[in-house]
Order: structure tokens, then C-alpha cells, then sequence
């Protein structure tokens, strides 16, 4: 798996340089995203693969609502399959919670969409 971290704020990029199909995006809106945060987001988009091999791409937007709520940490995650395209956002207390609810998400959605390529064929 590809990474590329991608900030709005600074305009760096970086390569991970593992080499795999489907390539992942970071995209930090309005902050620096650590590199413990893009490992976390790395390994979680890793173990879709078992679900689904054929993902092509994923974008992970992380974001920070300016609200006094303390679930404030914003994820979307979109993953692009041939034919299809699934989004998820889901908006927790910390970035990694909300990644790994969206992953889990993603895992349900990718089952079924295997499952319904398998009856049609």
C-alpha cells in the first residue's frame, strides 16, 4: 500500500515506500498530522485488503470542527472499488477511534459488495 500524507496547511508530501495496489491519501485539513497518526491510519487501511483485494484507492480526511463539543475530531474515509465508490464520516473524541469505527464500517460494506459480485457471477 501506497501512503501520501497531504496538509493543506504546509503543503508536504511524503512516500511511504512499501509498494502494494491499492494507494491511500491523508489529507490534514488545517493541521500538521504526526507520523504515529499516519502508521495507525497505514495499518488499519492494510487489513481492508483481507476483505476486499480489489480497492484501488482510499482518501482519509482527517478534520478538526471548531465547535466546544468534545467529539470534535472529524474522519472521512473513501475508498474507490472498480464500479463503485463507498464514504464514510464519522466524528469521535479522538482520531483514532473515528478511524477505526470508519474502518469497521468499510469492512461491512466491503463483505457485502463481495458477496453481491459473487452472486452475479
Amino acid at each position: 500500500m501506497q501512503m501520501r500524507i497531504l496538509g493543506t496547511n504546509n503543503g508536504s508530501e511524503m512516500f511511504n515506500p512499501k509498494i502494494s495496489i491499492m494507494k491511500v491519501d491523508v489529507h490534514a485539513v488545517n493541521f500538521t498530522v504526526d507520523r504515529k497518526l499516519v502508521d495507525f491510519i497505514q495499518e488499519r487501511m492494510d487489513k481492508l485488503e483481507k476483505y476486499y483485494d480489489r480497492v484501488v484507492s482510499a482518501d482519509v480526511f482527517l478534520k478538526v470542527e471548531r465547535t466546544s463539543d468534545k467529539e470534535n475530531k472529524v474522519v472521512e474515509i473513501k475508498i474507490n472499488v472498480p464500479g463503485d465508490d463507498f464514504l464514510v464520516k464519522k466524528q469521535c473524541k479522538t482520531f483514532e477511534e473515528a478511524i477505526e469505527l470508519s474502518a469497521e464500517s468499510l469492512e461491512r460494506l466491503l463483505v457485502k459488495r463481495k458477496e453481491k459480485i459473487r452472486t452475479h457471477i
